[in-house]
């Protein structure tokens, strides 16, 4: 993942975030002094949300948070160690590490938002809710319906143009049964 943040960005947010805030785990205090201090780990770091869904990732909260003080994962393995995690950092420095932080007003945060990056890993569908899906769902049965409208009345007019009674009677009759079938399961 190419990433537009430069490193000197990410180290003025991490002493930033040290400096205004406590940690619920020192040893998160420990790593982000770590990265902060090593510029090729902190070029392979990237802030994001939702960082559980990433293969290798660390959430770190502040006391002001409701969140787990600390979490680890690296592919389907979850740690609440940061000792492990931190011998994982230094072992795999080359490698992307996704770091999701959980403090008040994050969302609200401008310093965290210039150094926050998009997850590639969050599924398409993460942030539909079941209200959303349903509208979607809705939307489309209406698209078919109309679609199937249209083809039938366009067959209806060809018959009338046609004035051919029992391919009209046919038509109309699936439109009928169509519009029944419609208002019935949606209405």
């Amino acid at each position: 993942m190419e990433t537009s943040i430069k490193v000197k960005d990410k180290k003025s947010f991490i002493h930033w975030f040290l400096g205004n805030f406590q940690l619920k785990k020192r040893e998160s205090v420990w790593i982000l002094n770590y990265l902060m201090n090593h510029e090729q780990v902190l070029s392979n770091v990237h802030f994001v949300l939702e960082a559980r869904f990433c293969p290798r990732a660390m959430i770190i909260s502040t006391h002001c948070s409701k969140e787990i003080a600390f979490r680890f994962y690296k592919k389907h393995i979850v740690t609440t160690d940061a000792d492990k995690s931190f011998h994982d950092i230094r072992l795999h420095n080359k490698e992307p590490i996704y770091i999701q932080l959980n403090f008040k007003n994050s969302n609200q945060s401008v310093e965290y938002m210039k150094v926050l990056e998009d997850n590639p890993f969050i599924p398409d569908d993460y942030f539909l809710s079941k209200r959303d899906k349903k509208q979607v769902d809705n939307w489309l049965n209406y698209t078919l319906y109309e679609f199937r409208k249209q083809k039938i009345v366009e067959k209806i007019n060809m018959a009338l143009d046609e004035r051919n009674e029992s391919l009209f009677n046919e038509y109309a009759s699936r439109l009928n049964k169509l519009e029944t079938m419609y208002k019935n399961k949606y209405n």
